[in-house]
Protein backbone atom coordinates (compact mmCIF):
# COMPACT_ATOMS: atom_id res chain seq x y z
CA UNK A 1 0.00 0.00 0.00
CA UNK A 2 1.72 3.20 -1.12
CA UNK A 3 2.60 5.42 1.62
CA UNK A 4 0.12 8.42 1.76
CA UNK A 5 1.20 12.32 1.16
CA UNK A 6 1.17 13.90 4.23
CA UNK A 7 0.48 18.10 3.96
CA UNK A 8 2.33 20.38 6.49
CA UNK A 9 0.31 22.80 8.99
CA UNK A 10 1.53 26.18 10.13
CA UNK A 11 1.60 24.73 13.33
CA UNK A 12 5.22 22.71 13.86
CA UNK A 13 4.83 19.23 14.47
CA UNK A 14 1.40 18.74 13.21
CA UNK A 15 0.47 17.40 9.72
CA UNK A 16 -2.70 15.69 7.91
CA UNK A 17 -3.17 13.51 5.31
CA UNK A 18 -6.47 13.08 3.22
CA UNK A 19 -8.95 10.25 4.44
CA UNK A 20 -12.77 10.02 3.80
CA UNK A 21 -15.72 10.12 6.50
CA UNK A 22 -17.87 7.40 7.29
CA UNK A 23 -20.71 9.89 4.77
CA UNK A 24 -18.26 9.58 1.82
CA UNK A 25 -16.99 12.71 2.56
CA UNK A 26 -13.51 13.76 2.12
CA UNK A 27 -11.76 14.62 5.64
CA UNK A 28 -8.99 15.43 7.15
CA UNK A 29 -7.00 13.41 9.64
CA UNK A 30 -4.65 15.12 12.05
CA UNK A 31 -0.97 13.87 13.22
CA UNK A 32 1.05 14.93 15.91
CA UNK A 33 5.22 14.57 15.53
CA UNK A 34 7.16 15.37 19.11
CA UNK A 35 9.81 14.23 21.70
CA UNK A 36 9.07 13.01 25.18
CA UNK A 37 12.03 11.62 27.05
CA UNK A 38 14.37 11.67 24.03
CA UNK A 39 12.14 9.46 21.98
CA UNK A 40 10.72 10.80 18.89
CA UNK A 41 6.62 10.17 19.17
CA UNK A 42 4.14 10.52 16.03
CA UNK A 43 0.65 9.47 16.59
CA UNK A 44 -3.11 10.24 15.57
CA UNK A 45 -4.62 13.40 17.12
CA UNK A 46 -7.77 12.78 15.81
CA UNK A 47 -10.37 13.51 12.93
CA UNK A 48 -11.74 16.60 11.48
CA UNK A 49 -15.86 15.65 11.54
CA UNK A 50 -15.55 12.10 13.67
CA UNK A 51 -13.20 14.34 16.47
CA UNK A 52 -13.70 18.00 15.45
CA UNK A 53 -10.24 18.12 15.38
CA UNK A 54 -8.83 21.34 14.06
CA UNK A 55 -4.73 22.35 13.38
CA UNK A 56 -5.08 24.44 16.60
CA UNK A 57 -6.47 22.15 18.80
CA UNK A 58 -3.33 19.46 17.49
CA UNK A 59 -0.93 21.58 18.74
CA UNK A 60 -2.35 22.42 21.78
CA UNK A 61 -2.51 18.23 22.35
CA UNK A 62 1.07 18.25 21.43
CA UNK A 63 1.93 20.39 23.92
CA UNK A 64 -0.08 19.05 26.68
CA UNK A 65 1.88 15.57 25.58
CA UNK A 66 5.54 17.09 25.99
CA UNK A 67 4.92 18.45 28.92
CA UNK A 68 3.20 15.55 30.40
CA UNK A 69 -0.07 16.93 31.16
CA UNK A 70 -1.79 14.63 28.61
CA UNK A 71 -0.80 10.80 28.19
CA UNK A 72 0.78 9.37 25.06
CA UNK A 73 -2.10 7.25 22.55
CA UNK A 74 0.52 4.48 23.88
CA UNK A 75 0.20 5.03 27.11
CA UNK A 76 -3.47 5.38 27.46
CA UNK A 77 -3.57 1.91 25.25
CA UNK A 78 -1.14 0.77 28.38
CA UNK A 79 -3.30 1.55 31.14
CA UNK A 80 -6.81 0.67 29.24
CA UNK A 81 -4.73 -2.59 28.88
CA UNK A 82 -3.54 -2.82 32.56
CA UNK A 83 -7.24 -1.70 33.81
CA UNK A 84 -8.68 -4.69 32.34
CA UNK A 85 -6.35 -7.21 33.39
CA UNK A 86 -6.83 -5.75 37.23
CA UNK A 87 -9.72 -7.55 38.54
CA UNK A 88 -9.64 -6.12 41.92
CA UNK A 89 -12.01 -6.38 44.67
CA UNK A 90 -14.44 -4.08 43.30
CA UNK A 91 -14.36 -5.00 40.00
CA UNK A 92 -15.13 -9.07 40.78
CA UNK A 93 -18.22 -7.76 43.20
CA UNK A 94 -19.80 -5.50 40.04
CA UNK A 95 -19.23 -9.13 37.90
CA UNK A 96 -20.36 -11.62 40.29
CA UNK A 97 -23.58 -9.44 41.31
CA UNK A 98 -24.84 -9.14 37.83
CA UNK A 99 -23.90 -13.05 36.66
CA UNK A 100 -25.96 -14.52 40.04
CA UNK A 101 -29.62 -14.66 40.75
CA UNK A 102 -29.18 -15.00 44.36
CA UNK A 103 -31.88 -14.86 47.38
CA UNK A 104 -30.18 -12.14 49.82
CA UNK A 105 -28.06 -10.21 46.92
CA UNK A 106 -29.48 -6.81 48.89
CA UNK A 107 -27.87 -8.44 52.34
CA UNK A 108 -24.67 -8.95 50.04
CA UNK A 109 -24.37 -5.47 48.89
CA UNK A 110 -24.78 -4.26 52.34
CA UNK A 111 -22.09 -6.10 53.46
CA UNK A 112 -19.79 -5.41 50.71
CA UNK A 113 -20.26 -1.72 50.73
CA UNK A 114 -19.89 -1.64 54.50
CA UNK A 115 -17.30 -3.94 55.10
CA UNK A 116 -15.53 -5.18 52.44
CA UNK A 117 -15.13 -2.56 49.78
CA UNK A 118 -13.83 0.36 52.02
CA UNK A 119 -10.77 -1.69 53.36
CA UNK A 120 -9.70 -3.40 49.61
CA UNK A 121 -11.98 -2.52 46.92
CA UNK A 122 -8.91 -1.43 44.72
CA UNK A 123 -6.95 -4.31 46.14
CA UNK A 124 -6.68 -7.70 44.47
CA UNK A 125 -7.08 -11.06 46.32
CA UNK A 126 -3.85 -12.20 45.92
CA UNK A 127 -2.55 -8.90 47.56
CA UNK A 128 -3.94 -9.51 50.10
CA UNK A 129 -2.37 -10.90 53.76
CA UNK A 130 -3.72 -13.16 56.48
CA UNK A 131 -2.99 -10.74 58.95
CA UNK A 132 -5.77 -8.23 57.39
CA UNK A 133 -8.40 -10.65 57.38
CA UNK A 134 -7.61 -10.70 61.08
CA UNK A 135 -7.81 -7.05 61.48
CA UNK A 136 -11.36 -7.28 59.48
CA UNK A 137 -13.02 -10.38 62.01
CA UNK A 138 -11.01 -8.73 65.30
CA UNK A 139 -11.17 -4.78 64.67
CA UNK A 140 -13.16 -3.73 61.82
CA UNK A 141 -16.01 -5.83 63.01
CA UNK A 142 -15.66 -4.92 66.85
CA UNK A 143 -19.01 -4.67 68.42
CA UNK A 144 -20.73 -6.62 65.61
CA UNK A 145 -22.70 -10.08 65.84
CA UNK A 146 -20.50 -13.36 65.29
CA UNK A 147 -22.81 -14.29 63.00
CA UNK A 148 -22.15 -10.60 60.87
CA UNK A 149 -18.32 -11.61 60.49
CA UNK A 150 -19.51 -15.02 59.09
CA UNK A 151 -21.39 -13.64 56.77
CA UNK A 152 -18.87 -11.20 55.27
CA UNK A 153 -16.04 -13.27 55.11
CA UNK A 154 -18.42 -15.88 53.24
CA UNK A 155 -19.25 -13.52 50.70
CA UNK A 156 -15.53 -12.73 50.64
CA UNK A 157 -14.92 -15.92 49.76
CA UNK A 158 -17.65 -16.16 47.19
CA UNK A 159 -16.52 -13.42 45.40
CA UNK A 160 -13.19 -14.78 45.14
CA UNK A 161 -14.03 -17.96 44.18
CA UNK A 162 -15.84 -17.00 41.22
CA UNK A 163 -12.92 -14.61 39.91
CA UNK A 164 -10.75 -18.20 40.39
CA UNK A 165 -13.40 -20.11 38.79
CA UNK A 166 -13.42 -17.45 35.91
CA UNK A 167 -9.54 -17.31 35.92
CA UNK A 168 -10.39 -13.12 36.25
CA UNK A 169 -7.78 -13.38 39.35
CA UNK A 170 -5.43 -15.62 41.43
CA UNK A 171 -6.43 -17.29 44.18
CA UNK A 172 -5.90 -16.00 47.99
CA UNK A 173 -2.43 -17.21 48.97
CA UNK A 174 -3.32 -18.39 52.02
CA UNK A 175 -7.03 -20.19 53.52
CA UNK A 176 -9.56 -18.41 54.20
CA UNK A 177 -10.96 -19.83 57.69
CA UNK A 178 -14.94 -19.04 58.21
CA UNK A 179 -15.91 -18.80 61.81
CA UNK A 180 -18.31 -21.37 63.08
CA UNK A 181 -21.58 -19.42 64.73
CA UNK A 182 -24.15 -21.76 66.92
CA UNK A 183 -27.11 -19.23 65.36
CA UNK A 184 -29.74 -21.43 66.73
CA UNK A 185 -31.49 -19.02 68.89
CA UNK A 186 -35.13 -20.16 69.54
CA UNK A 187 -37.20 -17.26 70.95
CA UNK A 188 -40.26 -17.36 72.41
CA UNK A 189 -42.99 -15.32 74.12
CA UNK A 190 -44.45 -16.25 77.78
CA UNK A 191 -48.39 -15.87 77.68
CA UNK A 192 -48.22 -12.57 79.34
CA UNK A 193 -45.64 -10.84 76.87
CA UNK A 194 -47.95 -12.62 73.88
CA UNK A 195 -50.80 -10.96 75.20
CA UNK A 196 -48.94 -8.03 75.08
CA UNK A 197 -47.87 -8.20 71.52
CA UNK A 198 -51.22 -9.01 70.58
CA UNK A 199 -52.67 -5.90 72.18
CA UNK A 200 -50.21 -3.79 70.44
CA UNK A 201 -51.03 -4.92 67.04
CA UNK A 202 -54.45 -4.12 67.53
CA UNK A 203 -54.03 -0.84 68.61
CA UNK A 204 -51.42 0.26 65.98
CA UNK A 205 -52.66 2.42 63.24
CA UNK A 206 -50.60 0.77 60.16
CA UNK A 207 -53.03 -1.88 59.21
CA UNK A 208 -50.40 -3.42 56.77
CA UNK A 209 -47.61 -3.78 59.65
CA UNK A 210 -50.42 -4.93 61.83
CA UNK A 211 -51.58 -7.36 59.84
CA UNK A 212 -48.10 -8.88 58.58
CA UNK A 213 -47.09 -9.31 61.74
CA UNK A 214 -50.47 -11.53 62.44
CA UNK A 215 -50.10 -13.45 59.24
CA UNK A 216 -46.14 -14.07 60.57
CA UNK A 217 -47.55 -15.52 64.11
CA UNK A 218 -50.51 -17.42 62.57
CA UNK A 219 -48.43 -19.08 59.39
CA UNK A 220 -44.82 -19.12 60.87
CA UNK A 221 -44.14 -17.72 57.37
CA UNK A 222 -40.43 -15.91 56.48
CA UNK A 223 -40.19 -11.84 55.76
CA UNK A 224 -39.09 -12.48 52.55
CA UNK A 225 -42.01 -15.10 51.89
CA UNK A 226 -44.59 -12.34 53.26
CA UNK A 227 -43.13 -9.67 51.28
CA UNK A 228 -43.23 -11.79 47.71
CA UNK A 229 -46.55 -12.76 48.88
CA UNK A 230 -49.54 -12.34 45.97
CA UNK A 231 -53.24 -12.20 45.92
CA UNK A 232 -52.78 -15.38 43.09
CA UNK A 233 -50.73 -17.22 45.21
CA UNK A 234 -53.81 -17.77 47.86
CA UNK A 235 -56.13 -21.02 47.46
CA UNK A 236 -59.10 -20.20 49.10
CA UNK A 237 -61.02 -22.81 47.80
CA UNK A 238 -58.63 -25.72 48.29
CA UNK A 239 -57.51 -23.86 51.46
CA UNK A 240 -53.45 -23.35 51.17
CA UNK A 241 -50.83 -20.56 50.42
CA UNK A 242 -48.53 -21.39 48.00
CA UNK A 243 -45.11 -20.19 48.88
CA UNK A 244 -42.85 -19.10 46.06
CA UNK A 245 -39.43 -19.18 45.55
CA UNK A 246 -39.00 -19.99 49.87
CA UNK A 247 -35.39 -20.42 51.32
CA UNK A 248 -35.16 -24.01 50.59
CA UNK A 249 -35.36 -23.90 47.05
CA UNK A 250 -38.36 -25.23 45.93
CA UNK A 251 -42.17 -23.77 45.58
CA UNK A 252 -43.56 -24.58 48.27
CA UNK A 253 -47.74 -24.99 49.89
CA UNK A 254 -48.58 -24.69 53.26
CA UNK A 255 -52.00 -24.94 54.94
CA UNK A 256 -54.11 -21.77 55.15
CA UNK A 257 -55.66 -21.98 58.82
CA UNK A 258 -58.77 -20.45 59.64
CA UNK A 259 -57.60 -16.88 61.89
CA UNK A 260 -54.99 -16.60 58.89
CA UNK A 261 -57.79 -16.57 56.49
CA UNK A 262 -60.04 -14.17 58.07
CA UNK A 263 -57.44 -12.41 58.45
CA UNK A 264 -56.51 -12.07 54.62
CA UNK A 265 -60.17 -11.52 53.96
CA UNK A 266 -60.94 -8.87 55.57
CA UNK A 267 -57.40 -7.17 54.56
CA UNK A 268 -57.28 -3.79 52.87
CA UNK A 269 -56.64 -5.00 49.33
CA UNK A 270 -55.19 -2.17 46.62
CA UNK A 271 -54.44 -2.30 42.60
CA UNK A 272 -50.94 -3.89 43.34
CA UNK A 273 -50.49 -7.76 43.06
CA UNK A 274 -48.66 -8.34 46.41
CA UNK A 275 -50.82 -8.38 49.61
CA UNK A 276 -48.12 -6.45 51.46
CA UNK A 277 -47.64 -4.01 48.39
CA UNK A 278 -44.41 -1.48 48.91
CA UNK A 279 -44.17 1.72 47.74
CA UNK A 280 -45.71 2.54 44.54
CA UNK A 281 -47.50 -0.99 44.71
CA UNK A 282 -44.47 -2.93 43.83
CA UNK A 283 -42.76 -5.59 46.59
CA UNK A 284 -42.27 -4.30 49.61
CA UNK A 285 -38.47 -4.72 50.84
CA UNK A 286 -38.91 -3.69 54.23
CA UNK A 287 -41.32 -3.13 57.54
CA UNK A 288 -38.58 -2.57 60.35
CA UNK A 289 -39.23 0.38 61.57
CA UNK A 290 -42.73 -0.51 61.67
CA UNK A 291 -42.79 -3.58 63.51
CA UNK A 292 -40.25 -2.81 65.89
CA UNK A 293 -42.47 0.05 67.05
CA UNK A 294 -44.98 -2.60 67.95
CA UNK A 295 -42.94 -4.95 69.78
CA UNK A 296 -41.66 -1.49 71.95
CA UNK A 297 -45.53 -0.77 72.63
CA UNK A 298 -45.29 -4.10 73.80
CA UNK A 299 -42.64 -4.05 76.14
CA UNK A 300 -41.29 -7.19 74.48
CA UNK A 301 -37.25 -8.07 75.41
CA UNK A 302 -34.97 -5.92 73.16
CA UNK A 303 -33.26 -9.10 71.14
CA UNK A 304 -36.66 -10.66 70.17
CA UNK A 305 -36.52 -10.50 66.57
CA UNK A 306 -40.44 -8.70 65.84
CA UNK A 307 -40.48 -10.86 62.89
CA UNK A 308 -38.47 -14.03 62.59
CA UNK A 309 -39.52 -14.09 66.55
CA UNK A 310 -43.15 -14.45 65.41
CA UNK A 311 -42.29 -17.49 63.20
CA UNK A 312 -40.15 -19.26 66.14
CA UNK A 313 -43.15 -18.77 68.70
CA UNK A 314 -45.75 -20.36 65.92
CA UNK A 315 -43.64 -23.57 65.81
CA UNK A 316 -43.02 -23.78 69.70
CA UNK A 317 -46.17 -23.56 69.87
CA UNK A 318 -47.23 -26.30 68.09
CA UNK A 319 -44.38 -28.46 68.80
CA UNK A 320 -45.09 -27.71 72.88
CA UNK A 321 -48.50 -28.94 72.12
CA UNK A 322 -47.44 -32.69 71.71
CA UNK A 323 -49.97 -32.99 69.08
CA UNK A 324 -47.54 -31.95 65.72
CA UNK A 325 -44.98 -34.58 64.88
CA UNK A 326 -41.53 -32.91 64.01
CA UNK A 327 -41.75 -34.32 59.92
CA UNK A 328 -44.98 -32.09 60.12
CA UNK A 329 -43.41 -29.19 62.13
CA UNK A 330 -40.78 -29.34 59.20
CA UNK A 331 -42.98 -29.32 56.16
CA UNK A 332 -45.14 -26.36 58.32
CA UNK A 333 -42.04 -24.43 58.23
CA UNK A 334 -40.88 -25.35 54.81
CA UNK A 335 -37.37 -26.31 56.59
CA UNK A 336 -34.78 -28.09 53.64
CA UNK A 337 -34.11 -30.68 55.66
CA UNK A 338 -34.93 -32.06 59.78
CA UNK A 339 -31.67 -30.28 61.09
CA UNK A 340 -33.02 -27.18 61.61
CA UNK A 341 -36.43 -28.17 62.97
CA UNK A 342 -34.70 -30.36 65.20
CA UNK A 343 -34.13 -27.43 67.75
CA UNK A 344 -37.83 -27.34 68.67
CA UNK A 345 -37.24 -31.04 69.25
CA UNK A 346 -36.81 -30.51 73.12
CA UNK A 347 -40.46 -28.54 73.44
CA UNK A 348 -41.94 -31.71 72.13
CA UNK A 349 -40.28 -33.80 73.83
CA UNK A 350 -41.32 -31.60 77.64
CA UNK A 351 -44.98 -32.44 75.64
CA UNK A 352 -44.41 -35.92 75.98
CA UNK A 353 -42.89 -35.77 79.44
CA UNK A 354 -45.95 -34.31 80.79
CA UNK A 355 -48.28 -36.52 78.70
CA UNK A 356 -46.23 -39.19 80.26
CA UNK A 357 -46.21 -37.68 83.77
CA UNK A 358 -50.40 -37.53 83.33
CA UNK A 359 -50.82 -41.25 82.23
CA UNK A 360 -48.83 -42.31 85.22
CA UNK A 361 -50.94 -40.06 87.78
CA UNK A 362 -53.89 -41.81 86.65
CA UNK A 363 -52.24 -45.33 86.52
CA UNK A 364 -51.37 -44.35 90.13
CA UNK A 365 -54.94 -42.87 91.52
CA UNK A 366 -56.18 -46.49 89.71
CA UNK A 367 -53.96 -48.58 91.36
CA UNK A 368 -54.92 -46.99 95.00
CA UNK A 369 -58.53 -46.78 93.95
CA UNK A 370 -57.50 -50.69 93.41
CA UNK A 371 -55.51 -51.00 96.62
CA UNK A 372 -58.31 -49.21 98.92
CA UNK A 373 -60.95 -51.05 97.90
CA UNK A 374 -59.26 -54.33 98.33
CA UNK A 375 -58.62 -53.21 102.02
CA UNK A 376 -62.71 -52.23 102.25
CA UNK A 377 -63.18 -55.38 101.23
CA UNK A 378 -61.28 -57.08 103.88
CA UNK A 379 -62.45 -55.36 106.51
Amino acid sequence: MPKQQRFKTKYPGVYFIQGTSADGRPERIYYIVYRKHGKLIEEKAGRQFKNDMTPARAARLRTQRIEGDEPTNQEQREAARQTQEIWTFGRLWDEYRVSKTLKGISQDRSRFERYIRPLWGDKEPHELAALEIDRLRLRFLKGKSPQTVKLTLSLLRRIINFGVKRQLCKPLPFHLEIPKVNNLKTEDLNPEQLARLLGAIEQDANVQAANFMKLALFTGMRRGELFHLQWQDLDFERGFIHIRDPKGGHDQKIPLNEPARALIVSHPRTDSPFVFPGRNGGRRVDINKQVNRIKRMAGLPQDFRALHGLRHVYASMLASSGQVDLYTLQKLLTHKSSAMTMRYAHLRDEALRNAANIAGNLLEQLTNGSADLKKEGQS
